[in-house]
């Protein structure tokens, strides 16, 4: 009996039926494709060992003048700048209070401590580091109240409240000494959009830890925006003002505010979308800010730029090169990306081109596209002069043009998204591998559903082959190599090396595949499937006997259950000799799948394993029509 080649199109395709795509793949997770054939993704391993606090939404990376390798990680309640594996906090301080903070505590064996500072101003969540306070006199000493803490309610405008390390006793009956200080970092952020979509800022921080109170306020997820002026660095937490890390200080420093970074500065925004350092003139632009003469007043379409490589001129004069331009179209602004060529801006329903031209007007800002979507700020990267992103409800490529992506997997994406957390899209590029990569949260993990809300999915574009393919990870934020060695995503508090390896941070990597149903003629016969001859590489694979299960299934119908399947395990074969022109496995696989159809799936469970397909070929008989 011949044997039949089984070539299947490249991509993931979810958009039509499974009898439809006959000849294609329908499912996938962790497996990408190469030249027209799936393979199992790189793996991934910590880059330390060391954490973050909060959930990390913005990645940066750059270099000091002296080779200093830096790594901005911005997270919704703190900004760190990693460097050798260690993570330091360069926080902004909002205010700081000097002899004027006492204690209480709550009750004997409690941990609370109430703190009275007048007008602290603080908000629920926030950090405040004290220090100079005395001992309470008994279990709660100085070495514990000295330390920095999360406040974990707002009593009043005058109290909060925090926890220590130590149940007070009753000897804890002073107040600290009356005379601690108190310095508040700048107040956290959100980790999930409450009350609501879009951009816009809201209140946070009203009432106790978890209350009701909280879930009733508007509020927009804590998203950052950063760039390097030179070896220092800039941060703006969205809609908030600019700060400004000198390298030169070291990364026990932190961030202050760029308005007060120098005796001259003049006019720097103070309400602030995003800020962006223009490569190509040196530029530090500010989009969706307050104007110049309107400080504190915010304009969702204003974009104000400083001189010309200063930090601290935003006036326009006759002798530099500061201004302001006003976006055309649109309620608001939402993203801007630098190409090589211009700076690409988005706001909720336009596309704009802004590019250097020079005295005196310095930038021109031009249409390029109406009545487009964005999924969320973080929704859209760039590829060289490309930009691609994610909209409402399908896929755009810039190239010069504003045009949709034919999407294979739209319905599987769009319909499964959790809408009320677009917010958390999170676009990146694996320049290796030709891919853009999104990591979204889907509806399944939403908190209504008994999920956390964060994201738990990936769809990626392979812009070379222009494929689609789908899976699971729990990441969210993605950085591609370039200073580095790996592609960097953040998830659970750790930075992970990507496309390192073939395992899961040690632990096997689950990948697998599966086909759409193929039949006999028209499917109106039964085949009888009996005889698989496998086609697979395990080249760079670390395990010993590296394998993976080949599963045929049969069924009689398009909507009917899988009635028989086979699973064969399929591995590389061990060798003595010390070169190996070819690889060696599984020679064949004595089956029997009986059906009007059969489907074709590969999965692989074990640690240390890379897998590659390439055209399998089966034995597949006519066996009647009943």
């Amino acid at each position: 009996m011949p044997l039949t080649k089984l070539k299947f199109r490249p991509g993931i395709n979810r958009d039509v039926t499974s009898y439809s795509n006959e000849g294609g793949w329908v499912n996938g997770d962790k497996i990408r494709f190469r030249m027209g054939f799936p393979e199992k993704i790189g793996g991934w391993e910590k880059y330390s060992e060391q954490t973050y606090q909060g959930t990390a939404r913005a990645l940066h990376n750059w270099l000091g003048l002296d080779g200093s390798d830096f790594l901005g990680v911005g997270t919704h309640l703190k900004y760190y700048v990693e460097e050798g594996g260690a993570f330091y906090d360069i926080t902004p301080i909002r205010a700081t209070t000097t002899n004027g903070i006492v204690f209480a505590k709550k009750a004997n064996g409690s941990t609370t401590i109430t703190a009275t500072d007048s007008s602290h101003g603080a908000s629920l969540g926030d950090f405040v580091t004290i220090a100079g306070a005395a001992s309470l006199g008994g279990a709660v000493t100085a070495a514990v109240l000295n330390a920095e803490h999360q406040i974990t309610s707002v009593p009043t405008a005058n109290t909060f409240t925090f926890e220590v390390t130590a149940a007070a006793n009753s000897s804890d009956s002073g107040n600290g000494g009356s005379g601690g200080d108190a310095v508040y970092q700048i107040s956290v952020g959100l980790d999930t959009q409450i009350g609501g979509t879009g951009w816009g800022a809201g209140v946070w921080g009203r009432g106790t830890w978890n209350s009701g109170a909280d879930l009733t306020t508007v509020g927009a997820l804590r998203l950052w925006s950063h760039d390097n002026f030179g070896e220092d660095l800039l941060i703006n937490p969205r809609n908030g003002a600019i700060y400004f890390w000198d390298k030169s200080n070291g990364v026990a420093t932190r961030a202050i505010e760029l308005s007060t970074a120098a005796t001259d500065t003049i006019n720097v925004p103070t309400l602030v979308t995003q800020v962006m350092v223009s490569d190509t003139d040196r530029h530090i632009i500010a989009f969706g800010c307050d104007g110049l003469f309107s400080s504190g007043v915010q304009d969702p379409l204003l974009i104000r730029f400083a001189d010309q490589e200063s930090l601290t001129d935003w006036t326009p004069t006759a002798t530099n090169t500061a201004g302001d331009l006003r976006i055309g179209s649109g309620s608001k602004f939402v993203k801007a990306i630098q190409t090589k060529r211009e700076i690409v801006i988005w706001t909720d329903s336009s596309l704009h081109s802004m590019r250097f031209i020079g005295p005196p007007f310095t930038f021109g800002i031009t249409p390029i596209a109406s009545n487009i979507t964005i999924a969320g700020p973080n929704a859209a990267v760039a590829i060289e002069d490309i930009i691609v992103w994610m909209g409402k409800n399908c896929f755009y490529i810039y190239d010069g043009r504003v045009k949709q992506i034919p999407c294979t997997v739209k319905e599987e994406v769009f319909f499964n998204l959790n809408n009320a957390q677009l917010d958390k899209i999170y676009a990146g590029v694996n320049a290796e591998f030709g891919e853009v990569i999104w990591l979204y949260p889907s509806d399944t993990n939403s908190v209504v559903n008994g999920g956390n809300g964060q994201n738990d999915k990936y769809v990626i574009y392979n812009y070379n082959e222009q494929l689609w393919y789908y899976g699971t990870i729990n990441r969210d934020a993605w950085l591609d190599r370039g200073l580095r060695d790996f592609p960097i995503a953040t998830g659970s508090n750790y930075v992970y090396n990507h496309e390192k390896g073939y395992d899961d941070d040690g632990s096997a990597l689950i990948s697998s595949i599966e086909s759409s149903q193929i039949d006999i003629g028209d499917g109106d016969r039964f085949a009888f499937v009996s005889q698989l001859i496998p086609d697979l590489t395990f080249n760079g694979s670390d395990a010993d006997n590296p394998s993976v299960n080949i599963t045929v299934e049969g069924r009689n119908f398009p909507g009917g259950d899988y009635l028989q399947s086979d699973t064969s395990a399929v591995t590389r074969t061990a060798v003595s000799t010390s070169t190996v022109p070819f690889e060696q496995w599984t020679n064949k696989a004595d089956i029997r799948v009986r059906g009007r159809a059969f489907n074709l799936s590969v999965s692989s469970s074990d640690s240390g394993v890379r897998w590659r397909l390439g055209s399998p070929r089966v034995q597949a008989r006519p066996d009647g029509r009943r």
